[in-house]
């Protein structure tokens, strides 16, 4: 089976893959100072309880957008599993679409594997909304090359960014309004509708936008871990795709291996 590991800012997940399913994942906080014998001290676990060893994977595929991270990641997969990783973008795993944009070596990894998971499932143009650390909205053409995008601060950092400026301001939980209001009569609620009402209108503005620009027909594909809080009130995504980074790299995986 194929070991997927998708290290983000914030999360790193690792999936084990049979083919194109993805039979069970487990996320860890990304921290570069932990080591390939930290990571295989947690895996080696997690593995045992899922019914799996060591031995049941036979390929090791790394995307990540932090840099520090990727060294003790290679390390876990040559020491501990035996096998060469592939390194999303590079070698064998090298980007299989097109990167038009002015400075294709900085579009990051988890946004070219997103691209290609959602052209390889949906035809026409797409939008993807990846909901991170950051929130980032990116344009695929119907051939499958990746146009470009926006970057905007993900909901919990703008408000940790809120929280942190003012003093007076308690921390609160990111979570779908019980009430469709947009008047609070609460601090808490105020903030909640602030944050959460004030992300479905920039994300509906920014969708318009973007569809205007393409000129064509455009299917919105949501994916990261708070797409599920958003789709509850409002209609602009057409499909959740919650492990679309992680099937990017399966398919860019299947294919080095050929």
């Amino acid at each position: 089976m194929l070991l997927a590991i998708d290290a983000g800012n914030t999360n790193c997940v690792f999936a084990l893959v049979d083919g194109e399913e993805i039979r069970t994942r487990w996320r860890i906080a990304t921290d570069p100072r932990r080591t390939a014998d930290e990571y295989a001290v947690w895996l080696h676990q997690l593995l045992e309880l899922e019914g799996y060893g060591h031995g049941d994977v036979s390929q090791v595929i790394i995307g990540t957008v932090v840099p520090r991270a990727l060294h003790n990641l290679q390390v876990l997969a040559t020491k501990y599993f035996k096998v060469e990783p592939l390194i999303a973008g590079q070698g064998k795993a090298e980007w299989p679409i097109a990167l038009d944009v002015d400075e294709p070596q900085s579009v990051g990894a988890d946004r070219a594997l997103n691209t290609i998971a959602a052209h390889t499932k949906h035809k026409g143009d797409l939008i993807v909304i990846d909901f991170g650390t950051a929130t980032t909205f990116d344009a695929v053409d119907f051939s499958g090359a990746y146009k470009g995008g926006i970057i905007a601060p993900g909901i919990n950092l703008s408000l940790d960014a809120l929280v942190g400026a003012a003093a007076r301001l308690p921390r609160i939980a990111i979570s779908a309004p019980e009430e469709e209001t947009v008047i609070g009569r609460t601090t808490e609620t105020q903030m909640l509708i602030g944050v959460y009402w004030g992300y479905v209108a920039m994300i509906e503005g920014l969708v318009a936008r973007m569809k205007a620009e393409i000129g064509r027909p455009v299917t919105v594909i949501a994916t990261g871990g708070l797409a599920i809080l958003f789709d509850k009130h409002t209609d602009v995504f057409d499909v959740i795709e919650p492990d679309l980074t992680v099937q990017g790299l399966a398919l860019l995986a299947l294919r080095a291996g050929k």
